[in-house]
Formats: structure tokens, sequence, C-alpha cells
């Protein structure tokens, strides 16, 4: 079946789709899966709920099939998920994808890289959030020191991954001492870093206001020591601010999606590592396409699933957050990726 490219009720076209692969992960990042919630005896997904590689190229196809261009892997920590080279070739396939990258804390990187590469990813993006290595174990829930995941960032570097993307989530009184030594770290690499304003995603991290250091003050704070200046998006859903150094050695940038949304023109849509789909960071609840597609549902069934969520999409909550005093119950982002 040929359709055109579908766009939601906000005139926003699909052009992205975040894939994650499982809910695990090796850290305990106290912004994303605190210990207190996701101890020992915390009962992730069965293998038997998860899609197979072969259900995810399956859905992956027909979203492709729908406009999306960009594929982000994401979890939980993707590269727990057994064989996950094997899944990337499957995706690199597919006629239509541009651009495929992964989100990884890096851990399993020194021996994961370069079969990644093979597969045909093109770019990754590592999450860490301080080089301080006390600050960094007491994000990620004493689970990694600093020294593992810049091993990581080296072997991608060394499997020929270049420039590497950084993101660094900033919470106020823990790690926003250590901004410029980041950025310092990245300038002189050569990796693109972003840094995050800290979000209110799912319940579980007790995030309030005041814990947010401002894409304001961050560029301020980066500016003093490093003189910046801003640079356009590269395209119109481009998550980041950007700005370049004025001595010509790279740029920085910041995802500022409490104090300034960029909501209006978001493309992405999510998978989740059960078959989920969701039109945005903060849902509420996604659309079942493991069900039908199990129960025997042809591809035009589930296209047509795919393209009506799409088309009733409206979600804008970054631009709306926190009017009539309710906060809702959102998915928690393990389970769909960032």
């Amino acid at each position: 079946m040929t359709v055109s490219p579908v766009t939601d009720r906000l005139h926003r076209p699909l052009r992205d789709l975040r894939i994650s692969v499982t809910d695990r992960c090796n850290f305990r990042c106290n912004y994303c899966m605190p210990e207190s919630a996701f101890g020992e005896k915390y009962q992730f997904l069965k293998r038997e709920k998860l899609l197979t590689f072969e259900e995810i190229e399956r859905l992956t196809r027909l979203i492709v099939g729908q406009g999306a261009v960009k594929l982000r892997l994401t979890g939980g920590e993707p590269l727990m998920r057994q064989e996950f080279d094997q899944l990337v070739a499957r995706l690199a396939k597919i006629d239509g994808v541009e651009d495929i990258a992964m989100t990884t804390n890096a851990y399993f990187l020194p021996e994961k890289a370069r079969a990644l590469k093979a597969a045909g990813l093109q770019r990754i993006t590592v999450s860490l959030d301080s080089l301080d290595n006390e600050t960094f174990k007491a994000m990620n829930g004493g689970r990694a020191d600093v020294s593992q995941v810049l091993a990581g960032i080296d072997a991608a570097v060394e499997a020929g991954f270049a420039p590497i993307k950084i993101n660094a989530v900033v919470q106020r009184g823990v790690n926003d001492h250590t901004l410029v030594e980041m950025a310092r770290y990245a300038k002189e690499r050569g990796h693109i870093l972003r840094f995050i304003e800290y979000m209110d995603v799912g319940t579980l991290n007790g995030w309030k206001m005041d814990q947010v250091v401002t894409a304001k003050e961050i560029i301020q704070t980066i500016h003093a020591a490093m003189p910046i200046e801003p640079m356009k998006r590269a395209y119109d859903a481009e998550t980041a601010l950007r700005f370049r150094y004025l001595d010509g050695g790279g740029e920085v940038g910041v995802i500022a999606s409490v104090t300034r949304p960029f909501c209006g023109d978001c493309s992405r849509l999510r998978l989740s590592p059960e078959g989920q789909i969701y039109t945005c960071l903060f849902a509420t609840e996604g659309t079942d396409l493991k069900t039908p597609m199990r129960d025997g549902a042809t591809d035009d069934d589930l296209t047509d699933i795919i393209r009506q969520t799409w088309q009733v999409r409206d979600d804008r909550y970054s631009e709306i957050r926190g009017e009539g005093g309710i906060t809702p119950e959102k998915i928690q982002m393990y389970y769909i990726g960032g």
C-alpha cells in the first residue's frame, strides 16, 4: 500500500523514530532509574514480552513508510540486549532510513563498538553527566567509574565513530559545578557536548523546578570560561540550542525542554520494548502494536494504527507544563528512551 507521509493535528510530520530495545540498564541514574525504585527485587520485562528483532524490523519498516528517516536506538541501556549488532544490521537495510544512531552509557562499548560500526550504526551519543568521579558515581547509583565510560568513548572513536555526541543532564547542587570541565574535555577532543535541563520525565525522580539549572545559566557559565556565540539549528526538529566557540574549536549545545520548549517542531515517535508507540516523551499512555501484530494483523492493518495514532497527536507537554496544577502519571523515561 502506497501512502503519503503522515502529519499530526499541529501539522508536524513524522520524521524520527526512537526505538527502546530493552527496559534494563546496568546504571541507576537518579533522574531516570533511581536505586530506591529499581533495586535488586525490581522485576523487569520477561523475554517473551519484548519485541523480537524481526518484530522491531517489521514495525520500523512500516513507520519509515510513514515518513520517518532517522532512527535512534535506546533503552534502558541498548547494549544489554543480546546480539544487538544483529538488530542494527537489519535496520540498516530498510529502504528510506537515512540515519541510525544509538544512545548508550558506553560501559559495553570497548567490546562492541567495532561490531556496531560494521553492522551499519552511524552515530553514537554517550550519556556522561560529570567527569568528577565521585559526582558521577553519586548520579549513576555507584554502578561505574568515569574511567569506564571514557574507555567506551575512546573505543567508539577507534572504531570510526566521529564526532561522538555526549549528553549531560544538569542538576542544581549535584553536578552543576563541573560544567566547564565537561565542556573543556569535549572541546579538546572534538566531541559534541549537549547539556540537558533536568526534566520531569516519569514520576519517580522527585523532580522539582528549583533543581533545574536553566539553559541561560548554563550558557552564561560556559561563555564566561570559553566564549561562544549562537548557531542555527541544523534542521527544524533539532532539540538543541547550538553555540560555536569563538576560537573555532567546535560547538556546545543545550537541550532546554523546561525553559525553552521546542514542541512546535517535534517530529518524534517512540517505540517501547514491548511494542507500544508513544507520541511524546511525557506521554501518559501508548498505542499497542504488539498484540495485533502477534494476532495476525497485516502490514496494512498495522499501518492504519500507526497513521491514526499520529494523525490525532496534539502533544505539547513542555509548552503547557504545570497548567491547571495537575501532574499526570507519565511513562518512565527508561521505558521509552530519552
